[in-house]
């Protein structure tokens, strides 16, 4: 038996368990649990176990059984886990992930309840299988039906951002699922439809690794803005407008670094006996 939480971040949803350490058969039982009709329900199981570098160390999977290397999302909801729990009694603190490293977030409270938390997403990094890894360079992507520009960005995970003329009209789950195993991608991708609706907003659909469309996505987002202020088309601070909310997303000058701020919420707690 085992004690969970659900939680979501602006509706990408995942069950939070705190244990020693992660099962041998994670990946099974994500599969399970995700199940949204015989199962929690959920795009992904969020295992938080103790860490030698931070607070705790964050193992993500996703509803197929895949791991992820990061979700912002999900470390959102891992902050205010740790806080709910009182595993943490200040306000900032790190959280380990497996494909960004050590993550700092910082939690932000209403009438006394964390309502929003920031995280520090690290430096994104851009990828250009024909060895251009300049911010600028579009590649191209042939499929049956039809052929897109995109920019490859990781995040702590793989990120494909592609500019449509009108997301909300546009055909996420044809595409997604084409791009998202693309042999372009040998380990499968993200994928970001995004329409820039002003210098300082975007609009975005995701289609994500091994769930399938999403109502949000914290490292996509970060990617999308990344994308399109480099394009200068957006400014390196902004709002992201998903499906399930927004995210604000800050793309430091400086240091180089993405910084995501935006909701999370807790849905409810049980025992798992399955």
């Amino acid at each position: 038996m085992m004690e969970f939480v659900k939680m979501h971040g602006i509706g990408n949803d995942f069950v939070v368990i705190a244990c020693d350490q992660v099962p041998p058969n994670a990946a099974h039982l994500a599969q399970v649990m995700c199940a949204r009709h015989t199962g929690i329900g959920a795009d992904g199981v969020v295992w938080l176990v103790p860490s030698a570098q931070a607070t705790a160390k964050m193992r993500i999977f996703n509803a197929d059984g895949s791991e992820s290397g990061q979700c912002g999302n999900a470390i959102r909801c891992a902050a205010k886990y740790l806080w709910d729990c009182r595993r943490v009694q200040q306000s900032a603190f790190t959280i380990e992930t497996i494909g960004a490293g050590v993550q700092r977030v910082v939690l932000f409270f209403l009438d006394g309840i964390v309502d929003r938390v920031e995280v520090d997403m690290g430096i994104p990094i851009f990828e250009n299988h024909t060895g251009d890894h300049s911010e600028n360079a579009a590649q191209s992507l042939v499929l049956a039906e039809h052929s897109f520009f995109f920019h490859a960005v990781s995040m702590g995970n793989p990120h494909c951002v592609i500019h449509v003329p009108d997301v909300d009209a546009f055909d996420v789950a044809t595409f997604g699922r084409q791009i998202e195993c693309h042999p372009y991608f040998p380990q499968r991708t993200n994928v970001e439809f995004i329409t820039v609706i002003s210098s300082a907003r975007l609009r975005m659909r995701v289609w994500e690794r091994g769930v399938g469309e999403t109502l949000a996505c914290g490292s996509g987002a970060c990617a999308a803005v990344v994308v399109a202020a480099a394009q200068r088309v957006l400014q390196r601070q902004a709002t992201v407008e998903l499906l399930g909310g927004v995210l604000h997303i800050v793309w430091d000058e400086t240091t180089n670094r993405v910084a995501m701020t935006g909701a999370v919420q807790t849905v409810f707690e049980g025992r798992w006996d399955g």
